[in-house]
């Protein structure tokens, strides 16, 4: 079990009501591949990964399956964001069948594997197969406003109509706001 460190989620995550759907995966279940997107090739032209540099990553579920309407499901996942020592993150909302989140690169590991860790790891504490191979990344340039990009990921649930106020929407978070 694993215990979220990160303030805005003091729960234990590893362990669900009855009735939820996160179960603890165990180290040797096996999950199924997910199905190639067509386009996710594309995705990957063109990248770089720099290091220190600040990326918005938007990924989605396999086949858009709100996964993350499970409460329990969200708050796994918002604990991974915080536990890897190559990903500062900066802000972040996770929506039912997606994630959008600004992060500063570290020094060590390529933008890939710090994404493919975060899907592998909320795959496997989640216990099933989550994520669309692929994930979109934009390299924020000096000259654009971290604030603002912060203010425009957090306010997607209002965008989407989840919510009136996005004080009511619970799987959001950033450092200004």
């Amino acid at each position: 079990m694993t215990t979220c460190n990160h303030p805005f989620s003091s729960r234990d995550v590893g362990v669900a009501p009855t009735g939820s759907t996160l179960v603890e995966a165990t180290p040797t279940s096996r999950l199924k591949k997910p199905k190639p997107d067509p386009h996710s090739q594309s995705l990957r032209k063109g990248r770089r990964s720099i290091p220190n540099q600040i990326y918005l990553i938007t990924t989605t579920t396999q086949d858009r399956v709100t996964v993350f309407s499970d409460f329990y499901a969200a708050r796994a996942l918002i604990c991974l964001l915080h536990t890897d020592p190559e990903a500062k993150t900066l802000a972040f909302v996770v929506m039912p069948d997606h994630l959008h989140w600004l992060m500063q690169l570290g020094q060590i590991r390529p933008l890939s594997q710090v994404v493919a860790s975060l899907k592998t790891l909320s795959a496997k504490k989640i216990g099933k197969p989550l994520w669309q191979e692929g994930y979109h990344d934009h390299a924020l340039r000096q000259e654009e406003d971290l604030r603002a990009v912060a203010r425009y990921i957090v306010a997607n649930p209002l965008r989407a109509g989840l919510v009136t106020r996005i004080g009511d929407y619970p799987h959001w978070d950033s450092i200004w706001l």
